[in-house]
């Protein structure tokens, strides 16, 4: 039941983190107040949620005389705005919850009003089908191991059913397996189908943590970082590009970034319009990007495994219930494959932890001078390392960038990518990038484990930049040859909490890269 109060965020988490299946919805408008903006707002999200069915209880209609014409009135109203929402059915039942008029009997005092009860309505709705006729979703809860003979895996089906011997994948590693054993409160089961709270086993020994989801290994979810999503803003503070929080999808919390927000929708029109923010209450389409990949469906093919929360940072208040849309990467229809060889057997092999050592500053701070050196001795001690070099990689990989906004991101997106790559190989990379913003750099950094990503920052002011000039940059871009110059013409972020700042004013190069070094060598 939705009203029109504060306990509408509560209803709105609940349905959002999947805490209820239902396809009906009870939109609860006061007879004298007729629809105020809360029922618009709160059928926008019931359709949001896909629930097609709505009960439209008009209560309080003793205080209006149980008036025959305010109830219609009432009714048309919610027809004519609810249109667009694309509900299967609206029912309009005429209450008065303190006299009890129509809410188990129909009443002697609403003669005019011939459709059922409320409790009849509600006992006559046919249940969704559809949660155990999905694909399998097990979201896993808890890894339980009481003994060293027993290593189950607790949760509840989010949909579709599991039996024994069934195959599941883990969809964020690839994994896949057979299931041995279902285990329920009373004893084991054959199987167990959506709703059900089981412990599962399996045939092989194969890591999976609290957060992972078991699928059908031929009906597999999306796994990625990047997807879009109706949010729900729910905290008084307005939501912005850029802003961080914590994303909790199914059991997983990852660190994510709301990096877009594409547009708003007007509780009046029920049109869509660009917008810059959200503010408390507001309904729009917004792009998140997760600090993991996260594996899901789309909410309109499955609720359990398509809802989520983002939970603010600081506060650890529910700032926003969604409902993802789509993966925002270009190829679809693509899963990961587990890997025989995996990134700790390659460590060991070569008998050093991998690191990514990333330098950013502005040009010609020094960044590739420094760099150059900690490599040389870093081969010297018998470190098997990697340099990535910002000019380098834009003569081969990424060639086909510019330099605006867009283009740098995509630059460090794609060094990151490599960069993760290398560290997967057991090497030290290190990357001199000048990777100009710090949602860039984050990115980048939540594609390794933590403690794998050391940001340094080469601190050069920009005036002796402009002296050294090494490559001729500065003196092209104030002779307009030379456009999106990073401290010139575009700004450069510096990191907010780096693992290591070199003050190249007061630092040589030598003694710079000897503290990269020695940070190095801390960490493997």
């Amino acid at each position: 039941m939705v009203a029109d109060t504060p306990g509408h965020q509560q209803y709105t988490r609940n349905m959002a983190t999947g805490a209820s299946n239902a396809e009906l919805a009870i939109l609860l408008v006061d007879a004298r107040k007729g629809l105020l903006e809360q029922t618009r707002r709160h059928a926008a999200i019931v359709s949001l949620l896909g629930i097609r069915h709505i009960v439209l209880a008009v209560n309080k209609i003793d205080l209006v005389n149980f008036s025959e014409a305010r109830f219609r009135e009432i009714a048309a109203a919610f027809e004519a705005f609810a249109g667009p929402l694309g509900f299967h059915s609206v029912v309009a039942i005429p209450l008065s919850a303190r006299l009890g008029d129509n809410v188990a009997e129909r009443s002697g005092r609403t003669p005019w009003y011939e459709g059922p009860s409320l409790l009849a309505y509600l006992e006559s709705v046919e249940t969704d089908p559809e949660a155990a006729e999905a694909p399998l979703r097990f979201p896993v809860q808890w890894v339980n191991r009481p003994d060293a003979d027993f290593r189950g895996f607790a949760g509840t089906v989010a949909s579709g059913r599991v039996r024994v011997g069934d195959p599941v994948v883990v969809a964020g590693s690839g994994r896949t397996t057979q299931v041995a054993r279902i285990v329920g409160f009373d004893g084991d089961l054959q199987s167990a189908e959506a709703g059900r709270s089981v412990t599962l086993t399996l045939c092989d020994e194969i890591d999976i943590v609290r957060g992972d989801l078991l699928a059908d290994p031929r009906r597999r979810p999306v796994v990625t970082q990047r997807f879009a999503a109706d949010l729900v803003w729910m905290d008084e503070s307005a939501a912005r590009p850029g802003k961080r929080f914590l994303l909790k999808i199914g059991t997983a919390t990852v660190p994510a970034n709301l990096s877009r927000i594409a547009e708003t929708l007007d509780i009046d029109s029920l049109q869509r319009a660009p917008a810059a923010e959200l503010v408390l209450n507001a309904i729009g389409r917004v792009e998140i990007e997760a600090g993991a990949p996260v594996a899901f469906d789309p909410y309109a093919d499955n609720r359990g495994t398509g809802a989520f929360i983002l939970i603010d940072r600081s506060t650890l208040r529910t700032a926003a219930a969604g409902m993802v849309v789509e993966s925002l990467d270009a190829a679809r229809d693509v899963h990961r494959h587990a890997e025989a060889v995996t990134p700790a057997l390659r460590a060991d092999l070569k008998a050093q932890q991998p690191l990514v050592v990333w330098l950013t500053g502005l040009p010609g701070s020094g960044k590739s001078t420094i760099a150059n050196i900690v490599e040389r001795k870093l081969a010297a001690a018998g470190r098997h390392t990697m340099l990535l070099d910002g000019d380098n990689l834009r003569q081969g990989l990424n060639a086909d960038l510019g330099f605006d906004a867009a283009a740098r991101s995509e630059n460090v997106r794609r060094v990151g990518e490599v960069a993760k790559l290398l560290a997967d190989a057991g090497l030290i990379a290190i990357v001199a990038l000048v990777s100009p913003f710090q949602a860039d750099r984050t990115r980048a950094a939540a594609l390794l484990p933590e403690g794998r990503f050391l940001e340094v920052f080469v601190d050069t002011p920009l005036a002796i930049c402009r002296q050294r000039d090494p490559k001729g940059l500065y003196r092209k871009a104030e002779q307009g040859q030379l456009a999106h110059l990073t401290g010139r013409d575009q700004p450069y972020e510096a990191p907010e909490d780096p693992a290591l700042v070199l003050n190249t004013a007061e630092l040589g190069a030598e003694e710079a890269a000897d503290r990269v070094i020695e940070l190095v060598l801390e960490r493997t």
